[in-house]
C-alpha cells in the first residue's frame, strides 16, 4: 500500500489541542506502517519549522521517533516541503531516514504515473503579492539573515506567529480554491502524461476528474483528518481517518 497526507500542522496551537493532532497523526503513521510500501508526506507536516544549522525546533518528538522507527525497518518516508514547513535542512533526512524534496515529483506507482505536489506556489501569476512573499521567502539570502540575525528562541516565536497568522487569513474554505489546481492539473497532464495528481496546502479535501485524470486534495488534520491510500493496483481512495 502507498499512503498520502498533508497539512497536519503540528505545533499549530499549542496546548491541548497541538497534542491531539501529534497524538492522531503518530497512531496513523503506525497504523498504516504495517503495511505500507511508501508513504508521502505532501507539506504542512509542521505548522513551523525552522533548522539552524545545529538546533531545531522543540518538541514533535513522538513524530520523529515514529519516522525513524518507519524508516528502520524499511519503509520509505518521503517529504515534500509546504509554505509552512519550507526551511528545513538535513534533519530529517539524517537523523529520521526521510526523503526530502523542495519541488513537487512525479513518480510511478503501482503502474500509475503520479505528480505530487504541496501546490502553495502554483498558478499565481494574478497574484503579485503572493508571488513576491514566495520569492523573498524561497531565496537564500532571507534565509541567512533569518538564521544570523535572530536567536532562535525568537525566530521560532516569530516563526510560529506568523504561522498562525497565515492559517487564519485563509478563511472560509470552499472548493471555489481547487479551481485554479485543477487547471494546473490538466495542463500538466497533456504536458507530462500524468495519471493522478495528489495536492495537499488547500485544507480542502476532495476527488475530482479533471480532463484525464484523476486529482486527489487531501485536506487537513485538525477539523476533519483525511489522507489518500493506493492499493498495488493503482486504485486510488481518499478516506476518512476514522473509517
Amino acid at each position: 500500500m502507498y499512503y498520502f497526507a498533508s497539512d497536519i500542522h503540528l505545533g499549530a496551537g499549542g496546548g491541548e489541542s497541538a497534542r491531539l493532532v501529534e497524538t492522531r497523526f503518530v497512531e496513523w503513521l503506525d497504523r498504516v506502517g504495517q503495511d505500507a510500501e511508501s508513504i508521502y508526506l505532501l507539506g504542512d507536516i509542521f505548522d513551523f519549522w525552522y533548522e539552524y544549522r545545529r538546533v531545531v525546533p522543540k518538541g514533535f518528538v513522538r513524530t520523529l521517533a515514529k519516522l525513524s522507527e518507519l524508516t528502520s525497518k524499511g519503509v520509505r518516508v518521503v517529504f515534500l516541503t509546504g509554505n509552512h514547513d519550507m526551511w528545513v535542512r538535513d534533519y530529517l533526512s539524517e537523523e529520521c531516514g526521510v526523503e526530502i524534496f523542495t519541488k513537487p515529483i512525479v513518480e510511478q506507482v503501482a503502474g500509475r504515473r503520479l505528480f505530487m505536489a504541496h501546490g502553495d506556489n502554483m498558478r499565481i501569476d494574478g497574484q503579485p503579492m503572493l508571488k513576491l512573499m514566495n520569492t523573498i521567502f524561497r531565496s537564500r539570502v532571507a534565509r541567512s539573515l533569518f538564521s544570523w540575525l535572530l536567536h532562535p528562541d525568537l525566530a521560532l516565536e516569530f516563526g510560529r506567529w506568523w504561522s498562525g497568522k497565515s492559517r487564519k487569513s485563509h478563511g472560509e474554505v470552499t472548493s471555489a480554491v481547487n479551481d485554479a489546481l485543477c487547471g494546473y492539473a490538466e495542463e500538466l497532464c497533456d504536458r507530462e502524461r500524468v495519471d493522478v495528481c495528489i495536492f495537499g496546502h488547500t485544507h480542502n479535501a476532495e476527488v475530482r476528474r479533471c480532463g484525464a485524470m484523476d486529482v486527489l486534495f487531501l485536506g487537513e488534520w485538525e477539523y476533519r483528518p483525511m489522507y489518500a491510500a493506493m492499493d498495488a493496483q493503482g486504485v486510488i481512495t481518499l478516506r476518512e481517518l476514522n473509517d
